[in-house]
């Protein structure tokens, strides 16, 4: 029982940060309305930003995190003035590929500058740990998923409370009505694509943390991402909580009883879009 229990814990703090992954996609799918498989990416440059600041000048990741979350905001808000506005209207090809391209280009830009090779940022509370009974958890990962969920918490309250979040939900409700009524949309889809890109730095930050820095390190999560929103349901971020634990969850148990376990966990995403789809067709066909 002891062991089904730590796995269920270690599964609930490791979606924390799907859950803050799939926030920042769910962001942009559901307001501007655009698939971005960059996404990723610019959860690469938070990790980079935070192995950087605490390589060169001892910045504790944690307190990076702000300026994680601002630097990538403004990379966030010029990538969509550059280019991601000037797709919103064209074919859902024309978008894919071009935010594919992105991700390519980011990705290549970070093996030319700063090679291939991991990086991994040393912290003082790195080995510690806090006994909950006869439970265990790593300080690192209860860390982790106070942070998120605390910045989760503030983009909900963000979204249902304030006129900028009812603003992004009118939008994604209806464009063209939020314009006749006075919303400026195209100020709101840059705030909402730049907050997306934030979200997924700040959960870079988490992960050089909790992992290392390198410039593959944003492709499993950014699949793991796309899992979750297919299980959620295209821009609902709601559903994005539970989806996010039911990955995390079944992650944990997979590595802790099935035999090699360990490559099994990263398959486990594809299994559940497969079941989520399937799920969905027998649904629409009754």
């Amino acid at each position: 029982m002891d062991l089904f229990l730590q796995t269920l814990l270690n599964g609930l703090l490791q979606s924390g940060i799907y859950a803050l992954v799939a926030s920042g996609l769910a962001l942009a799918v559901g307001v501007v309305g655009i698939v971005n498989f960059a996404h990723g990416e610019f959860l690469m440059i938070g990790a980079f930003l935070a192995w950087g600041l605490s390589a060169y000048l001892g910045v504790d990741p944690l307190v990076s995190l702000p300026l994680a979350a601002v630097a990538v905001f403004a990379v966030g808000a010029l990538t969509y003035r550059v280019s991601i506005r000037h797709v919103l209207l064209a074919p859902e090809l024309n978008q894919m590929l071009l935010t594919f391209g992105l991700g390519i280009l980011l990705q290549n830009l970070a093996l030319m500058w700063l090679g291939g090779n991991t990086r991994t940022v040393t912290t003082p509370y790195q080995a510690s740990s806090i006994s909950l009974g006869e439970l265990s958890v790593g300080g690192p990962k209860l860390i982790a998923f106070g942070f998120a969920a605390a910045i989760l918490a503030g983009l909900y309250a963000m979204l249902y409370r304030t006129n900028l979040g009812r603003q992004m939900r009118a939008v994604a409700q209806n464009r063209r009505g939020s314009q006749l009524i006075g919303i400026n949309v195209d100020r709101v889809y840059l705030i909402a694509f730049g907050v997306a890109c934030g979200l997924a730095a700040v959960a870079g930050v988490l992960v050089a943390v909790l992992l290392f820095a390198s410039p593959t390190v944003g492709l499993v999560f950014a699949l793991k991402a796309f899992a979750i929103i297919v299980m959620a349901g295209l821009g609902n971020l709601t559903g994005v909580l539970w989806a996010s634990v039911v990955l995390g969850v079944s992650e944990a148990l997979v590595q802790t009883y099935v035999p090699g376990g360990g490559g099994w966990s990263d398959a486990v995403f594809f299994l559940l879009i497969f079941a989520t789809l399937v799920f969905r067709s027998f649904r629409g066909a009754r």
